[in-house]
Order: C-alpha cells, then structure tokens, then sequence
C-alpha cells in the first residue's frame, strides 16, 4: 500500500473496475427486494455545473446505501434532450441543433463517470432520438382517440419579426428577446390535454406518496380545487355574460363586469369604435404569463354596454380589460371592487363605485380609501336579504336562489388549465398529425412512426426550418389519400420528462412502448431534483402516469413515492451563475483533489435539502480528512499485525469504550442513511469515531482487532460517499471481497451494554467533576461517589451539604 493517497491512480482503478465487470448493470429479480433511485435528468447545456453534481452524488449515496442493504438497485441515467437552449446555441454558434446536443450529451456523460456516479449506462437514453419519441407519438395518437388529446385556440406570445412563438421568459419588456420587435399575442390553434379531467385525482392521490409537505401544497394550490357557482348576468340585446366565482354572497358588491379583449363582445362592438379596435391591438401585446400579468398596469375601456346584476337588477358597465384572458374560464369577470385589490385598483382608475358587501366577524371598521378588505369568511352587510349572515349561511342562501331562477349553477372549479402541449418550435419532437383539408386533423398510422424530425438544418432562428421543408410538411391523407400537411408544431418538452422513468426500465423494448418490466421497478422508490421542479414537471409526470395507467401500461398511481428537493448550491451568499461570475468549475476540483473529495465536501458541508454554501477552505477540509484516513490505514495495514479474532469477554474497560463509540457510531450513521438522509452528520460522527480511535493506542491483540474492526466499519460507513477510496481501503485491509457487494455493517447490541456509566457532578448548579458508577449503582452510591470525588472536594469542604439531587444516570447536583 502506497504511503501517500493519490486521487487519480485511486479512482482511475476503481472507475475501470467497475466498467470492466459491469458493476451497476442490474436486471429484475422477483426474489429480491428492488429499490429505483433516480434523479432528475440533465438538459446538456454543455458541462455539468455544482448543482448538477450536488443532486446527482446525493443520489449516487443513497443508491450505494441501499445496494449494500440487500437490494436490488437502478440507478439509470439520461438526457433531456429538446429544447430552446440548443436553438439558442445554434444561432450563437452557427451549429445545428443536433449536432451541438451529441457533442454536449458525449462530454457531460465523461464527466459524470468521472464523479463515479454508479449508472446503469446500458439504459441511458436520450429524448431526442426518434427511438425513444416515436413512442411518445404513439401515445399520443391513443390520447387522440380517447379525446384526451384536442385542438383549440390559444393565446400566445408572438414575435412578428422572427414569425415564431415565444415562451413568456423570452419577453423583456414586451420585447423579443432577440430582435427586440415588440411583441403581439395571438390566438393560434394548438393541441392540449385534458389534464382538468384528473384534477381530483391529483390532488387526492398526493396523500399516498411521501413528499415534502411544501411540495404538496404547492401541487395543491396550482390545481386550486374551489367551489363556486357561473352566474349569467343579462347583456340587453346580446347573450348573457356567465362568469365563475367562489363567493356568491359578494355579487350585491359587484360594480362592473370586465372581459377579455377577444371576448365576442369585445370584437362586435370594435367594428364600429376605432378607438376601441386600437385598445384590443394594445391587449394583443400583453404578456400572457399570469405573473407578468400580476404586476403590469392594469388598463380598461368602458363598451358603453351594461349588464344585469341577477341578485338586484342593477345595471353595470362592461369594461374590456388587459388583464382578462379568452383562454381562462368565460374571458369575463364580475368585479367587486371592495374586496379585490385588482378591482379596487382599477375601480379607483376609472372611478367606480366601490361598495362594501362583507364586514369583518369582530366589527372592526375598514378602510375602503386606503385598500380593498379581503377576507375568506367575514359577515355579509349591504346586501338585502343576506345581511347578517356569515359566508356559508349567505353563499348557501344567494346559491339556492339563482340555482331557483336559473339565473346560475354550483360548480367545482380548478385554477388548473388544461395543458398545450403544442410548441411553434422546432427542436422538438413532431406531433404525429396530419392536417387534412377534407378530414381534418388526422393522427399518423402507428406502422409510419416514428415521425422524424429533420436533424441537417440550417438554423437561424427565424420561424421553425420544418415550416419550410416541403419534403417534411407535403404528404397525403392517411384516410382520403388527398395532398396533405403535416403538423409542424412540436411537443412541449415536459412531455419527454414525464415519461422518462417508465422507459429506463423497458429501454431495449423496440415493439412497445413499456413492458412488464416497468410493473417490476415503478414506482420509482427515491426522485431527487431542485425544488423549482414541484410543479410543472412533476404534476405533468404524476399526469401522464395516470394516462399510463388508464391504458394498462402501468399498474400503479403514482410514478415517484418519495421526493427528495435538495437545495442550491451557493457561492457568496448567492446562486451559482455565469453571470454573476461567481461559478466553480467542478471538473477542475475532480483533477485537483479527486472526485471523492467533491463528493464529500458536497454532501458534509449541509443537509441535503437546505442551500450549500460554496467555501474553497471547507473542500481542503475535505481533502485532509480523507489524507487523513488513509494514513491511519496505511500504519495500520504497514505494522504488519497478526489479526486474531475478537473476543469480547476479554476486553477491559478502554476496549469496551472503543467499541461503545464503534457501534453508537454506526447505530446514528443507520438512522442518518436510512431515515433521515442527513448525510452531513453521518459524516461529521465518523470523523468524531476517527478522533476518538487516535487516542486508542493499545497495541495488544485484541487492541488490534477492535482498531480493525472500527478501520472497516468508517470504510463500509463511508463507501457511498467516497467509493472510489473505499474500493481500494477494503481490499488494502486484507479482503478479497468488493465493497460495493458488501452488506452493510450492523449494530453489536452487545457493544452498546455498559458496565458503567459517567455522571456529571454540579455544586450549585455548576458542573465541578465527573464520576464513574456501575450501570445498576443505586442512589445512596452515586451519592456517596459524588461526594468523595477529590474535585468536587474542594468545592464542598466547609460547607454545609443541604440536599443532594440524584437524575439517574445523568448527574448529581449538590446543594451547598
């Protein structure tokens, strides 16, 4: 064994070991309990960065752990391939697409075997490849049948420079991002899945699986399950307006009803206002992200229309409003301006009456002029025959008389939208559908799948270069055999994350889309990734094993059980960015210190789930303490000892203390791993073990022995965290054996049974010695110990004892 530690010679023999005897290559084993670790897979932007190796070493351990507690592990690994990113490179490098993600997908999957990430690469796959899309598409054209796929209008951002649709985060200022044309939203027809339909069921299916509570909540507020009622206000000379609301009991409060730019109302009466044709142009530039919507100005004009307030019979002006959207609910609103702030604010723009219809439940006074009053429950006042009553009295009253009139209906309503899955981009996979003058919108045969998208481009960014290519777009009608076009929207990207799991288990399957394979790793037992993932991505994979399930692909509910969000790696006090210059290069760590240093810097410096503050000192930390490991191994093996086995009933009272703190250790580092994924102080009581043995310097037989013991205990303990050092510690300590097949240590009750214990002494409160007592010493002796002891003597002589108070098995306070 080499005197020095040398990272490189270390890791380069195991990670050739590994690949050689195909370490992590698993298959199912029905007598075998399974467990599928899986992080969130990469987009390859072009080198992995501290997040990406903080989230993919934390899932590196915690598969390691459970493979040496019996299991059989999947740790696959892949590549979220489509994407806007890979455009943007495009135009900044002049490369197409394709070629700069295989490039990038080549270098990142050297970097991750660098780290020693234990992947299963026989799985690896990557989404833009037609082999694993053409199922996606497939699966599509089963929704389409089902009719949980459809085709509507929706409004999008729209660059008319660039003739292609922006994603919200592309518009600055009402900006292209790129050109810098003012930006226009329009109504395009895209497709959309009925996620609203299994809206019920993901919300109560989240009580089955074991994620953090703030995730759940986060789920549950964006599905934004209510119960309401559509209420239809009379239009004199024009269909009713129906608008949606969860508090029936303020409609005597509503004051002007607002609608969308592109409300039919809205579109009639600008025939013949040119003013108002000018403001519905202004709307079409609109952001139509909903936080962006939260913070513009909000901005209206006053049809000159009224409508019928059902509970009373006022009339009410109709305004059309920048901040209503076609797509959301009706595209009209009913306002009350003195309990929402929007409409407070709008209200006192255009100067209309705010009036109070809830009063708050202590009789407080309000402050109409300052903010609106806004409260979940409060006491209706102002409105006729409800006044008085609380919410529930008066909802109920307001509910049973519209419902009587047929003025209005209870419904359960979503904040959720269904999901548009269509993209007017073209790094993406093509939806499989044929546009059809005569048949319409036809699905592609599953015997012409996959439908592939065209990889030699010349890409400039403006539009998508498949709206151009006829030898892509021209085709003929599966069902009439006229000339047709094939769609040239592609998939939302969320739709190749959402399925991903499922594939890795039936990777080589090339006649179907999963096998029954899927049914013997799904659920996936550990999902790890950032915590700004809690919703789109996980509510649309959560989504689509549903459909998965209702098509027989699948027998379970829920595609992850348990969900890990580990925090950001930060770097002077803020987030790691390129632009913010305050980057670390992890490549450059690996070839100064070696990966198991990063990965034990990584997962020691802070619990997983909370943010990782960034120090240079702390990964010199790490690098000495593993220094300093393999030096105590070093002497250890270099002395040359006869090892003899351990004989318990020998040992005296410091080689029973060595052992108490052995297998304590090892009892937390148990708990640490298994239950509580606190890897930070599982790491943190091995280097206190480590201290501890430093001050063992016995060198008897079975001295020896128990310092063995404890060397191949912190190497076992250790092995998820750095493996590439504990691969060859474990050999170097005289076993043939390899770690990673090893089970995992286990806990010698026998070792944590004392024969004595030490107990604290206080005169007055304040700690003057320690004492040792037989485990089953009674009162009297500890007492009598105590007092005897030389240090607390001094203490005491002198004075009058008053009271001795015995806490059994913790300390001893003497009153003077």
């Amino acid at each position: 064994m080499d005197q020095n530690y040398d990272p490189n010679n270390c890791e380069t023999t195991a990670q050739k070991f590994w690949e050689q005897k195909k370490s992590f290559i698993v298959t199912e084993q029905a007598d075998k309990e399974k467990y599928y670790c899986l992080s969130m897979f990469p987009y390859p932007s072009g080198k992995l960065h501290m997040g990406h190796v903080r989230n993919y070493t934390i899932g590196d351990v915690v598969s390691r752990y459970q493979r040496m507690m019996g299991k059989n592990v999947l740790q696959p690994m892949g590549w979220d391939a489509f994407g806007l990113p890979a455009e943007n490179a495009a135009i900044k490098n002049n490369v197409a697409p394709a070629k700069w993600t295989y490039e990038n997908i080549d270098y990142m999957r050297d970097q991750l075997k660098s780290l020693g990430l234990g992947y299963d690469w026989s799985r690896e796959l990557a989404t833009c490849h037609p082999e694993y899309y053409r199922w996606e598409q497939w699966f599509f054209t089963r929704l389409m049948e089902k009719g949980i796929a459809y085709k509507k209008t929706a409004p999008v951002n729209w660059c008319p420079n660039d003739q292609t649709v922006l994603a919200n985060e592309q518009v600055e200022d009402g900006k292209c991002w790129r050109c810098e044309t003012v930006v226009e939203r329009r109504e395009l027809s895209q497709w959309f899945l009925r996620i609203t339909d299994y809206a019920d069921q993901l919300i109560d299916d989240l009580d089955s699986v074991e994620w953090p509570e703030k995730v759940k909540t986060m789920q549950r507020n964006w599905i934004g399950r209510s119960e309401g009622m559509e209420v239809d206000f009379d239009v004199p000379g024009s269909d009713p307006l129906r608008i949606y609301t969860t508090r029936p009991d303020t409609l005597y409060g509503a004051t002007f009803m607002a609608i969308a730019a592109e409300h039919p109302l809205s579109l009639a009466a600008s025939k013949d206002n040119a003013e108002l044709a000018e403001f519905i142009q202004v709307c079409k530039t609109t952001n139509t992200a909903e936080a962006e919507m939260e913070k513009m100005e909000k901005l209206g004009f006053d049809l000159g229309i009224n409508a019928i307030n059902p509970v009373n019979g006022e009339e009410i002006p109709i305004y059309v409003a920048n901040f209503v959207l076609t797509g959301y609910g009706t595209g009209a609103i009913m306002s009350v301006p003195a309990h929402d702030q929007r409409d407070w604010e709008f209200a006192k723009k255009y100067g209309i009456e705010i009036r109070q219809v809830v009063a708050p439940e202590d009789g407080s006074d309000i402050d109409l002029d300052k903010e609106a009053f806004i409260t979940k429950e409060g006491v209706s006042c102002n409105s006729g025959p409800i006044d008085g009553m609380d919410h529930k009295a008066a909802f109920n009253m307001v509910a049973d008389e519209l419902e009587a009139q047929g003025k209005g209906i209870r419904k359960i309503n979503f904040r959720l939208r269904d999901w548009g899955v269509s993209r007017q981009r073209y790094w993406g996979a093509p939806i499989p559908v044929i546009n059809c003058d005569s048949c319409g919108s036809v699905a592609v045969p599953e015997q012409d799948l996959p439908v592939v998208l065209p990889e030699d481009v010349e890409f400039d960014g403006v539009g998508s270069p498949i709206k151009k290519m006829d030898s892509f777009k021209k085709t003929t009608c599966p069902k009439c055999g006229k000339p047709a076009e094939r769609e040239t929207d592609t998939f939302d990207t969320f739709m190749e994350s959402s399925w991903y799991y499922g594939r890795y288990a039936s990777r080589d399957q090339k006649d179907a889309m999963l096998d029954s394979r899927v049914d013997y790793w799904a659920p996936v037992d550990q999902y790890i990734g950032g915590i700004e993932h809690a919703i789109l991505h996980l509510l649309y994979a959560r989504f689509y094993h549903k459909l998965l399930r209702d098509e027989g692909l699948v027998n379970s509910d829920e595609p992850f059980k348990n969900l890990l969000t580990q925090g950001m790696v930060l770097k002077d006090g803020s987030k790691m960015s390129k632009s913010k210059g305050n980057t670390v290069d992890p490549q450059g760590l690996i070839q100064r210190y070696g990966a198991d240093t990063v990965r034990l810097f990584i997962m020691f410096t802070s619990p997983p789930e909370q943010s990782l503050e960034w120090s240079d000192s702390g990964v010199e930390g790490a690098y000495r303490y593993l220094k300093r490991l393999w030096k105590a191994i070093f002497e250890h093996v270099d002395a040359g000892h006869k090892l003899v086995p351990l004989d318990t009933k020998t040992h005296n009272s410091d080689q029973k203390a060595m052992r108490f703190k052995l297998h304590l250790t090892l009892k937390k580092v148990n708990d640490d791993f298994g239950r509580r994924l606190t890897f930070n102080t599982a790491i943190a009581a091995n280097m206190e073990l480590m201290n501890h043995l430093s001050k063992f310097s016995d060198m008897t037989d079975q001295s020896v022995a128990i310092r063995q013991e404890v060397l191949e205990s912190i190497v076992l303990m250790l092995a998820p965290i750095i493996p590439h050092m504990s691969h060859q510690l474990w050999q170097e300590l005289g076993h043939d054996s390899i770690i990673i097949d090893h089970q995992w240590p286990k806990v010698d009750e026998s070792a944590l049974v004392q024969d004595t214990i030490e107990m604290v002494v206080q005169v007055n409160g304040k700690v003057r010695g320690k004492i040792e007592v037989s485990t089953d010493a009674d009162k009297a002796s500890c007492e009598s110990a105590a007092l005897e002891n030389e240090k607390v003597q001094r203490f005491i002589d002198g004075k009058e004892v008053r009271k001795v108070i015995v806490v059994p098995k913790k300390l001893i306070n003497i009153v003077v």
